[in-house]
């Protein structure tokens, strides 16, 4: 799982800054349309979720969470590549749920998604210490950074 959310970081790493509402469906730089693009950050927050589920399953049986830092690695490279994958133009299409503050808010997007990396982090030096009550709770402060950036910059559904 952490090689699929590395694959998917470095592929938005190749986007950087380069791709924008111009070139972003044929531009040299991006070899897919947006509608790819969104798939594939779509496809990266669903892999988050799983990894988190898995990590609350670990944490609420008690286990050992030694095993859990490579997923709490993948979610740091992936909190890094989340503003890559939110380039100008991809806005709109592929039902996506982002709210145009990502584009409008771009530095409070950043430091949002900063925010989560900077948590899942310290999930993972939690991990491989083998901390279960520091893990547990530091799990719960990279939730937390998660759901503040779906407040501000997604849209509810329910």
């Amino acid at each position: 799982m952490r090689a699929l959310l590395i694959g998917l970081a470095a592929a938005a790493a190749g986007l950087g800054g380069a791709a924008t509402a111009q070139n972003l469906p044929a531009g040299p730089s991006v070899p897919f349309p947006a509608d790819t693009l969104i798939a594939a950050r779509q496809a990266g927050f669903d892999l988050q979720a799983g990894v988190a589920a898995s990590m609350k399953t670990v944490i609420d049986g008690g286990g050992d969470v030694k095993g859990l830092v490579d997923g709490a690695k993948g979610l740091s490279s992936w909190g890094h590549t989340i503003p890559a994958v939110f380039p100008d133009g991809t806005q709109s299409g592929h039902n996506t749920k982002a709210r145009p503050e990502i584009w409008s808010d771009r530095a409070g997007f950043e430091k949002a998604a900063q925010n989560f990396w900077t948590q899942a982090d310290k999930l993972a030096t939690l991990a491989d210490a083998n901390d279960k009550a520091g893990f547990a709770t530091q799990y719960t402060a990279t939730t937390q950074a998660c759901g503040a950036c779906h407040r501000s910059y997604r849209v509810r559904t329910n």
